[in-house]
This record gives structure tokens, C-alpha cells and sequence, in this order.
């Protein structure tokens, strides 16, 4: 599946009019090697969740990527289950939610000061 802002998408196309096409192309300029399965994920995170429906595109794409990466590729529910606070939690996975959006091509990165998580944010 070819994903909407993707580099091969003609420049001169007019700029979609969907929410879930507009932030495909955020998401796709964000982390641009993001395989399709995981952009479908991330794109279905942020349009379910009510917090991040009014959110700007760059926005609800960066927050629904790093609830992503911390739920599905890192240790995080494990260390909440052992009982670790969340901001104790989320120190211990930082380096290695970094090391996967670098792979993934995104060359913002996740910091101890970073915005507030998609997770702070109501599932629908």
C-alpha cells in the first residue's frame, strides 16, 4: 500500500482533503521508512483517540507514533505491571524508542522532557 506524502507522490497533486489522508502524509514525512503495517497502526491510534482528533496533523502523527513504538516495541507495560510509575517507566525504554524511530527514518527523538504522551490522552 502506498501511503498518501510519500516521495513518489506527484508534487503537483492536490493536498487530501480526509483526516486519516492528512495525517498519513504527516506521519509519512515524520518516519518515512515506517513499514505500512505499523503506519496503519499509528494512523488508526490517532484517529480513535479523542484527544488527538482536534490535534494538528504533525502533532497527532508524532503522539500516536510514540505510543506506538513505547506499547509495541519496548518493555513499557511490562515495567508499569512490576510497578513502576509511568515517568520511571518511559526513562527506561527512552534509548531504545529512539533506536526505532531512527530506523524508522524520523529524525525527531523522544527526550525526558519530551511532550506528554498520546497515552495521557482518553482512548475512545
Amino acid at each position: 500500500m502506498k501511503r498518501a506524502g510519500s516521495p513518489d507522490r506527484p508534487r503537483n497533486a492536490a493536498p487530501p482533503t480526509d483526516r486519516r489522508a492528512v495525517l498519513a502524509e504527516a506521519l509519512a514525512r515524520l518516519a518515512p521508512r515506517l513499514p505500512d503495517f505499523e503506519a496503519e497502526a499509528v494512523l488508526d491510534r490517532a484517529l480513535r483517540s479523542p484527544g488527538l482528533r482536534g490535534a494538528v496533523p504533525e502533532t497527532a502523527a508524532w503522539l500516536a507514533l510514540t505510543a506506538l513504538t513505547r506499547h509495541s516495541f519496548t518493555e513499557y507495560d511490562d515495567l508499569l505491571n512490576e510497578g513502576y510509575d509511568r515517568e520511571s517507566a518511559r526513562h527506561f525504554v527512552l534509548e531504545e524508542m529512539n533506536v526505532r524511530l531512527a530506523e524508522w527514518g524520523c529524525r525527531r527523538r523522544v527526550s525526558e522532557e519530551a511532550d506528554p504522551g498520546e497515552d495521557d490522552f482518553p482512548e475512545a
